[in-house]
């Protein structure tokens, strides 16, 4: 079992790195996203689901993007884990201070959630495996894959649902993109993440299962 070593080969460049990948996804979520929002709202797409798309651009624009370029610019998780973590620490703020309402609700912390689950994934797979592309699966499916599914099922629903369109178009998404990085064993994460996708149990949502059910697979496959 590869070592995990969390000093960065690179300190200072990936603290730059950290730095710039920090301020693309802040204008991603405030000046896009809220611009994205008022945009929907202007051409009459009803608020709750003017909030849930551009929730999921979000998901796609900043939480896939970040997942990419995390094994071309980070030599370890580390910064990548913390980053995501003082993320979630803010977006668990702004609910309790003032949400910011464009993307966040009172019925749910799903951003939240979604911040812990991409940086674990990510440093566990990582830490367990040694190969960081690997270790981005998981992301990849509650960034790019759910990020579909959620504005598919918006666009043909009207209203946020556990609607079967979503779990299809997240299939055509999460397959390919699992086959593509991890073969086979992938493939078969991206087709059960895209069935749990459904499930919410007790306190985790499907961020949350998504992430937790993917990691197991890829780790199993590793490992046997």
């Amino acid at each position: 079992m590869p070592a995990c070593g969390l000093a960065p080969a690179r300190p200072a460049l990936e603290a730059l790195y950290a730095l710039l990948l920090a301020l693309y996804v802040v204008v991603v979520v405030v000046p896009v996203s809220r611009t994205l929002y008022r945009l929907l709202e202007s051409r009459g797409v009803a608020s709750d689901r003017a909030v849930y798309y551009t929730r999921k651009f979000i998901h796609i624009a900043a939480g896939g993007v970040s997942a990419i370029l995390t094994p071309i610019l980070f030599t370890t998780p580390l910064i990548p884990l913390a980053a995501s973590t003082a993320m979630a620490a803010y977006l668990y703020f702004r609910h309790t201070r003032g949400k910011m309402g464009w993307f966040q609700t009172g019925r749910d912390m799903y951003d939240v959630s979604f911040n812990i689950a991409w940086g674990l994934s990510i440093a566990v797979l990582w830490c367990v495996t040694g190969d960081p592309w690997l270790s981005i699966l998981p992301a990849l499916f509650i960034s790019l894959g759910d990020g579909v599914t959620g504005i598919v099922r918006n666009a043909l629903v009207y209203r946020r649902s556990k609607h079967w369109s979503g779990n299809v178009a997240m299939m055509l998404v999460s397959i390919p993109l699992g086959y593509l990085i991890a073969g086979w064993p992938g493939a078969l994460a991206g087709l059960v993440s895209s069935i749990v996708e459904r499930l919410e149990v007790g306190p985790l949502d499907d961020n949350i299962i998504i992430a937790l059910t993917s990691t197991a697979i890829i780790l199993s496959s590793t490992l046997l």
